[in-house]
């Protein structure tokens, strides 16, 4: 009797143990929020002073050749304030939380540094958007004088869903566990490259499914 009295305890025990091992955590994904995040931070950090730098002479550390100094770090948290002002709650918190990753704030200032070399690439069809949001040279007779800007571009792209990924989970309140970026890593991905398909310029090439480019008119 007590043999199978402990065989039903450890079955059970185990049972429970088993049950518990495949709950799955779900993280909540607020799409329009993502993309409002997304564009309040590309306008602000990506294209900010783009109209004011036209015509304008070169900063002095440029001209002496010294590396010059991130310029998203100093005031960018109030930046991202302005820009979010008007939007939710959720939106203004992933812009903010993402302004507040030095990662996120560097991957910026490097995008913001290369997008003429990427716009001359993108206006002459040479590289387009993706589904995955990053980009991917389209010509490839010209793939050698694109591949060193679209690897870098990516690379920073990758950082930004990084930490989208992670704002997501943090304002949900969730741990930030390996299960839960796996669940929200590919829908922030996806979430960029609607963003970035919307910002497309007509006449730029977007890639829709696998060798599938279509031109946004």
């Amino acid at each position: 009797m007590k043999q199978s009295l402990l065989k039903w305890f450890v079955t059970g025990c185990c049972g429970i143990l088993a049950a518990c091992a495949i709950i799955t955590v779900n993280v909540y994904f607020p799409e329009k929020d993502v993309k409002q995040a997304y564009k309040s931070l590309d306008d602000m950090l990506l294209h900010q002073g783009d109209a004011k730098s036209q015509g304008d002479q070169a900063p002095p550390e440029q001209i002496s050749g010294e590396k010059p100094q991130s310029s998203l770090l100093p005031g960018s948290f109030s930046f991202v304030q302005e820009a979010v002002a008007q939007e939710s709650a959720t939106a203004d918190n992933l812009a903010v939380e993402m302004a507040m990753m030095p990662e996120v704030l560097s991957a910026y200032d490097e995008m913001r540094g290369r997008l003429p070399q990427l716009n001359a690439l993108r206006n002459s069809g040479v590289v387009g958007e993706t589904f995955q949001g990053l980009v991917s040279v389209r010509d490839k007779s010209r793939a050698a004088e694109a591949q060193k800007v679209v690897d870098a571009e990516n690379m920073n792209r990758k950082t930004l869903i990084t930490g989208m990924a992670r704002a997501i989970i943090k304002i949900d309140k969730k741990k930030e566990t390996k299960e839960a970026m796996n669940q929200v890593l590919p829908k922030a991905a996806a979430s960029y490259a609607a963003t970035k398909k919307e910002e497309a310029k007509p006449g730029w090439w977007i890639l829709v499914a696998p060798d599938q480019w279509v031109q946004k008119q």
